[in-house]
């Protein structure tokens, strides 16, 4: 099993790598990808998967960090990309649920690293919060490269689904699906993921599955068989078919080998 998704920034990951890498694999869980979500992050995982051969790191700049995307930006990533290959770009999108960044300021960074990841050849790393149409309309325009990428945390419904298959794109879902009281559309969602097409996460430390007891404080990928635990029993599966599945859509996906 490998979590598609850390926010590896995070302190109670970084006092302690190792210690995280140890607890996750007693788990099962026995990889990881690290998400950035600006430069800095983008550095910062990067070292971290070069000292780590569990794992690995994308590098972008998230819509809520756009307004930090620069004239320089995409030539500073492209030079990270040359220095370590990531995995994939991102974490990328748009968000205008919030709007910590302009719609416009998004736009530009999310254009930009589009145009990284099909200079490099990479998967793109979705972010999407009520902007569905808009990101559709996009990747619309770049089809090869929606085929290889991924919608991070996806908590959407069917018809959003279905939206994002057409498009070629596998589904990253997180600890949002063990969510009693959000997460009703994406449960229903859940059995129409085509098993190749789907990818676990945590999200971690946010989005803790609420079926953990006793309720620890802070989501850890050691923690993300809670979340296959609920996908299976929503697919109607075994635990140890989705992990087999997941796992080799991770590799093919992202080009790693556990």
């Amino acid at each position: 099993m490998i979590d598609i998704g850390v926010n590896i920034n995070h302190k109670i990951f970084l006092e302690d790598v190792q210690g995280t890498l140890d607890a996750m694999s007693r788990e099962g869980v026995h990889g990881m990808i690290c998400i950035a979500s600006d430069f800095e992050e983008s550095q910062q995982a990067q070292a971290l998967s070069q000292a780590y051969p569990t794992v690995w790191n994308t590098l972008g700049c998230h819509p809520h960090q756009a307004k930090t995307w620069q004239t320089q930006s995409q030539e500073e990533y492209h030079q990270l990309i040359q220095h370590a290959r990531p995995v994939a770009v991102g974490e990328t999108g748009l968000d205008f649920n919030r709007n910590y960044s302009s719609p416009e300021a998004q736009r530009i960074a999310f254009y930009q690293q589009i145009e990284l990841a099909e200079q490099h050849a990479l998967p793109l790393y979705l972010h999407e919060r009520d902007a569905h149409q808009e990101m559709i309309n996009t990747l619309k325009k770049h089809p090869a490269l929606a085929q290889s990428s991924v919608i991070h945390c996806f908590t959407g419904s069917r018809a959003e689904l279905e939206a994002y298959l057409s498009l070629g794109l596998s589904i990253g879902i997180t600890g949002w699906v063990c969510d009693e009281r959000r997460g009703e559309e994406l449960q229903k969602a859940i059995p129409h993921i085509p098993l190749d097409r789907l990818l676990l996460e945590t999200d971690a430390p946010y989005l803790l599955p609420r079926t953990i007891r006793p309720r620890p404080k802070k989501n850890h990928p050691k923690y993300l068989p809670h979340v296959a635990a609920e996908v299976a029993r929503l697919k109607n599966i075994s635990i140890e078919a989705l992990d087999t599945a997941t796992t080799t859509n991770t590799q093919r996906i992202f080009g790693i080998k556990v």
